[in-house]
Order: C-alpha cells, then sequence, then structure tokens
C-alpha cells in the first residue's frame, strides 16, 4: 500500500436539498465519529445552497468540506458566481476544479481552469483538478499525450503544489458505468506523477468515473490510486461510506 494518505471526495453535483442534504451529512459525521481515528481523508461537496448548513452539521466530525467550483476573482460585479474566498468563509478546505462537466456544459478551458486553480490557492483551498480522456481520444490511443498536455495546461504557473490534488475521471467513464481496469487506471496516474516530477511522487491522485461499492475495492487496492472521486454513489451514505472503508 502507497504511504500517501487515502482520499475519498463526494461530489454531490446537483442533488440534495436541504432536508435530505442533511440528513445525509448528519449519517456521514456519525460514522466518521464512530469510526475514529479515520486512516482515510473524507471530504463531501455539496451543492453551494447547502454548503452553510452542511458546514455546521460536519462541525467537529472528521468529514471535511469541499465546493464544487469557484470563480477566478476574489470580488466583484459577476451575478451567481461564489469566490474561492465566500467557500473559505463557510468552511470548505477543498473545491473541485475542472470537472469534464464543467468543462463541457460551460465550455470551460484548460486555461480558465489554471486560473481557477490560482485563485482557491490563494485563499488556502486545496484545488481537486480533473483531467481525462474523451472516448474519441481514447480510441485514438492519445490518452497519455491529452493527460499530460490537459494537466500542463490546467495549472498556474506557481502552482502550490501542496494543495494539489489530481483527479483522473475520463469523460467516457463518468455516468456511463463503464470505465477502464484498475491496470489501465494504474498507468495513467504513472503518467500524471512523471508529468508533475518530483512533486508527483507524494500527491494524491485519485479517480472518478462511475465509481460504486462494487467496483471501488480493485481500483483503490492499486498502489498508484489514492482515492476516489465519487458522484452519484455519494448522495447515499452506506453506499459512499463502503466505498470509502476501501481506502483502508
Amino acid at each position: 500500500m502507497s504511504k500517501r494518505r487515502r482520499l475519498i471526495v463526494g461530489n454531490w453535483k446537483m442533488y440534495g436539498r436541504l432536508t435530505s442534504g442533511l440528513v445525509l451529512a448528519r449519517d456521514l459525521a456519525e460514522k466518521a465519529q464512530a469510526n475514529k481515528p479515520l486512516d482515510f481523508d473524507m471530504i463531501i461537496c455539496p451543492p453551494a445552497t447547502l454548503t452553510w448548513a452542511v458546514s455546521e452539521t460536519i462541525m467537529g466530525s472528521p468529514v471535511m468540506l469541499g465546493a464544487q467550483d469557484c470563480h477566478t476573482a476574489t470580488h466583484g460585479a459577476y451575478t451567481g458566481d461564489l469566490s474561492a474566498a465566500q467557500f473559505a468563509d463557510l468552511g470548505c478546505r477543498y473545491v473541485i476544479l475542472g470537472h469534464s462537466e464543467r468543462r463541457i456544459a460551460h465550455g470551460e478551458t484548460d486555461e480558465l481552469v489554471a486560473r481557477k486553480v490560482e485563485a482557491a490557492q490563494l485563499a488556502g483551498l486545496t484545488a481537486i483538478v480533473c483531467i481525462g480522456e474523451t472516448a474519441e481520444q481514447l480510441a485514438a490511443g492519445s490518452t497519455a499525450e491529452i493527460i499530460e498536455k490537459q494537466l500542463r495546461a490546467s495549472l498556474p504557473d506557481k502552482c502550490r503544489m501542496a494543495h494539489l490534488v489530481v483527479a483522473y475521471e475520463p469523460v467516457w467513464a463518468i455516468g456511463s458505468g463503464q470505465q477502464p481496469s484498475p491496470a489501465d487506471i494504474a498507468t495513467v496516474h504513472k503518467v500524471i506523477r512523471k508529468t508533475l516530477g518530483e512533486a508527483g511522487e507524494t500527491m494524491q491522485i485519485i479517480y472518478g468515473g462511475s465509481v460504486t461499492p462494487v467496483n471501488a475495492g480493485p481500483i483503490l487496492y492499486e498502489m498508484e490510486v489514492d482515492g476516489a472521486l465519487v458522484g452519484s454513489a455519494s448522495i447515499n451514505s452506506d453506499g459512499f461510506w463502503a466505498i470509502a472503508e476501501k481506502c483502508r
């Protein structure tokens, strides 16, 4: 097993309202409290509307709070946006950036992601930067090339590597029920570590893309895989905890 600490991240996406979100947060906080000390880190990233309420619910537990996105600016006339500093005020310690759903639906470029990473780190947050290839790029055999190029372009020049997590999320696997083999995932993680240089040896690199309690075990068994970024399976407390326990 790797000496790097394991990390499990729940991306709630646009799921959950106040009652259901607080029930989920409370259940996870209680599970974490009952199993202290955890030998892995657990982060939940609720919709922005639930951030403050979830923050209060998990306070004092080992569960940490994250955001799903942030703006590049610290403040300004940006209607509907939230800055990294505002999320930090709400108790967030992490923020997911560059998720393929943002890249595709909102047209976010690598360059924009890099600016968001810089803003997040300046606010004291750790950026969870998502990268991954499409089905077409996979079929063309260009996964390694795409991963290296996308990663380099998605990080600012003065990236604080101590406040960075990389999530390999192949676009074709997200929500599809399909995923690469554990060995293929490990191979891509090695590409990421090589691209990051010396910092890559100690950095947490996690996998995301249709992770479930059923398939998580073989993936998390790979030494190159430091944890998981979990989507729909994270909005069920028992299922999410079952995945997290495979990080032990």
